[in-house]
């Protein structure tokens, strides 16, 4: 396999260095994409600074904050122009541990039962939330749960953003009809896949709350997703019946 593994950057110039250090050694393999949406605190610079020192390490930098859905349509499209054949989304604020990734990139390749898609998942046996306010962790179950019965999702972690795909997958979900922004093009991802009959799976991972920074989840991002997910189960269920 040739991954590149897409970390989209805003005003993470703390955590960065250390999620990128510690990426390198537990994968030697890989490849980095930093996608930065010109952070004020000067993360983009830093980026250059380490793609600089290795070249594994690559930056995009984009004008202006455009969200988490954009960042990732732009890396994806990146990846595969340049022939890597596993697209791998990260967050950059270390609340995804770089060790784990080998159990996403394993578990596409598992012997018998391949995947075209791997979910890190925290809601499944073996996984873990760490240092999340309860409220938090209860709105991002209370999500999931009622993402897996609208959409009828075979999947019981939606809205994770530590995920696997094989580039090919793009060749099935065309990322031109995919408009959610926030923790709602996860699971509009997701959704896509399971819909488009690709091999959907999990794999348990500790997720660990950021130590340093600001979450960029606000009541905009919740809505979108509560509206969107509604809308798309509605409509599925009518179509069916139609």
């Amino acid at each position: 396999m040739k991954p590149l593994v897409i970390v989209p950057t805003y005003n993470e110039r703390e955590s960065l260095p250390t999620v990128v250090a510690q990426l390198l050694e537990s994968q030697p393999g890989i490849e980095i994409l930093v996608v930065d949406d010109n952070s004020p605190d000067g993360t983009g610079e830093l980026a250059d600074e380490l793609a600089a020192a290795d070249s594994r390490v690559h930056v995009l930098h984009r004008s202006e904050k455009q969200g988490l859905g954009t960042a990732y349509r732009h890396g994806f499209g990146w990846g595969r122009d340049r022939g890597f054949d596993v697209l791998v989304e990260m967050d950059a604020d270390g609340s995804h541990a770089p060790e784990q990734l080998g159990r996403l990139l394993d578990r596409l390749e598992l012997p018998g039962d391949p995947a075209d898609l791997v979910i890190g998942a925290r809601y499944i046996p073996g996984g873990d939330v760490h240092n999340w306010p309860w409220r938090r962790e209860l709105l991002s179950r209370a999500a999931n749960h009622y993402a897996r019965w609208m959409l009828r999702l075979p999947v019981h972690d939606a809205t994770a953003g530590y995920r696997a795909y094989r580039s090919d997958v793009f060749d099935v979900i065309d990322l031109g009809q995919v408009t959610s922004q926030g923790y709602c093009f996860q699971v509009e991802l997701a959704w896509r896949a399971t819909r488009a009959g690709l091999r959907v799976a999990e794999v348990p991972i500790d997720f660990t709350e950021r130590a340093s920074g600001a979450s960029k989840m606000g009541r905009e991002i919740v809505v979108e997703a509560l509206r969107k997910v509604t809308v798309w189960g509605i409509t599925s269920r009518l179509s069916r019946r139609g």
